[in-house]
C-alpha cells in the first residue's frame, strides 16, 4: 500500500509539473490526457478500452499516446510500463490489448530519451506482446536490432538485465531477437545472442539454432555451422531441421569441403538425427565435382541403405568414376546394392 501511494504521488508530480509548452502539447490530444488520468488514478486496466474507442486523428493517423512517458525519470517510466503490462494480463479477449502492447513496444524501442533500462524494458514489453498472442509490426525487427546494436554490451549481460526490472528472458523473446538480427544480416550478433542465452538462463531450442545456422551458412561460415550442429545435437539433444542440414551441406559444397559435409552427415546419422534425400544427394554431387569417387560411393551406399533412390545420372557417374580410379570392388558393391533395390 505504501509503495502504491508513493508511486501515485510521484505520478501526480510528474504529470502536473510540466512546463507550459509541455502542458500545451499534452492538451492537444485528449487520448493522452485520458491515459494520463488512468495512470494517475492507477486505473491501468482502462487503457486498452481508451485506445480502442478513441477517434483517430486525421493529420497523424498513428501518434503514440505514450510519448509523454519520455519526459519521466527512468525509474518512473519503468514502474508505469510495468504496471500497465501487469494490468493487461487478465484482460480477455486478448485482442483488446494488442493496440496497447504495440504502442508500448514502439515507445520503448524508439524513445527519444533512452535510458539504460530502455532495451531490457523493451524486451519485457516484447515478451508480454508475444505471450498475449500479438504479432509485432514488421518494423519491430529493424528497431529492435538497432536498439540492440546501440548497446554494445555482451548478449548475456543485456538479457540478464531483464531480471533487474522483474522479468526473465524466455525462449520466444530470444528467438524473436535472433530473427530480427538475422533479417538485417547481423549474423555475428545473432551468434552472440545464441551464446548469451545460456548465460541469461534461457536454453536455446531447435528454432534458435536453425535460424543462426541458416544465417552463418548464407555467409559460408562452415566452421561455425559445424560447431553449432555438433553443439545442438550433443549438448542439447536437438535435431536440426532438414532445411538447415541442406543449407549447411550447400555451404560446404560451395567451399569445396565435401569431406566435411560427408562427416557432418555421418555424424547426424550416428546420432539418430534425420538426414533427407536432398542432403545425401548434394554430398554425392559435391564429391563428383571434386572427383572424390571413393567418398561418393561410400555416401551413396549409406544413402541407398536409408531407402533413398539416387538419380540415374548420379548413379552412373559414381559407378563410372569408381571404375576409372581402379575401385572395381566398391563399384561392384554399389551396383549390387542398387540391384537389390531392383535398379
Amino acid at each position: 500500500m505504501r509503495a502504491a501511494t508513493k508511486l501515485c504521488y510521484s505520478l501526480r508530480l510528474s504529470l502536473t509539473s510540466s512546463s507550459p509548452n509541455q502542458r500545451l502539447l499534452y492538451s492537444t490530444t485528449s487520448l493522452e490526457e485520458s491515459i494520463k488520468t488512468a495512470i494517475k488514478t492507477q486505473n491501468f486496466h482502462q487503457i486498452p478500452d481508451l485506445l480502442l474507442t478513441a477517434p483517430k486523428p486525421h493529420k497523424n493517423p498513428n501518434p503514440n499516446p505514450f510519448s509523454f512517458l519520455s519526459s519521466f525519470s527512468e525509474i518512473l517510466q519503468t514502474q508505469i510500463i510495468d504496471q500497465i503490462l501487469q494490468s493487461l494480463i487478465p484482460i480477455r479477449p486478448r485482442s483488446r490489448t494488442h493496440a496497447t502492447h504495440s504502442f508500448l513496444l514502439s515507445q520503448t524501442l524508439q524513445n527519444p530519451n533512452p535510458n539504460p533500462n530502455s532495451l531490457p524494458l523493451a524486451l519485457a514489453v516484447l515478451q508480454r506482446t508475444i505471450r498475449c498472442g500479438c504479432i509485432p509490426v514488421p518494423q519491430t525487427h529493424l528497431s529492435l536490432s538497432i536498439a540492440w546494436l546501440d548497446r554494445r554490451q555482451s548478449a548475456g549481460e543485456i538479457l540478464s538485465e531483464m531480471r533487474q526490472i522483474g522479468y526473465r528472458p524466455d525462449l520466444n523473446t530470444c528467438n524473436y531477437l535472433i530473427s530480427s538480427l538475422c533479417s538485417i544480416d547481423e549474423t555475428s550478433e545473432a551468434v552472440r545472442v545464441l551464446q548469451g542465452m545460456r548465460i541469461a538462463g534461457c536454453d536455446p531450442d531447435s528454432e534458435s539454432y536453425d535460424m543462426v545456422i541458416g544465417s552463418v551458412c548464407g555467409r559460408r561460415w562452415t566452421d561455425d555451422a559445424v560447431e553449432m550442429v555438433r553443439e545442438m545435437v550433443e549438448e542439447f539433444g536437438l535435431s536440426p531441421k532438414q532445411g538447415t542440414v541442406v543449407r549447411a551441406v550447400a555451404a560446404m559444397r560451395a567451399n569445396r569441403e565435401v569431406h566435411r559435409a560427408a562427416e557432418m552427415v555421418g555424424f547426424l546419422q550416428r546420432k539418430g538425427c534425420g538426414v533427407g534425400f536432398q542432403s545425401y544427394e548434394m554430398v554425392v554431387e559435391g564429391c563428383l565435382e571434386r572427383e572424390e569417387f571413393v567418398l561418393a560411393g561410400k555416401v551413396m551406399m549409406e544413402m541407398v541403405g536409408k531407402g533413398f533412390i539416387p538419380y540415374i545420372r548420379v548413379r552412373q557417374e559414381v559407378v563410372e568414376g569408381l571404375a576409372s580410379v581402379g575401385e572395381e570392388k566398391l563399384a561392384c558393391a554399389v551396383r549390387q546394392r542398387l540391384a537389390e533395390l531392383e535398379f
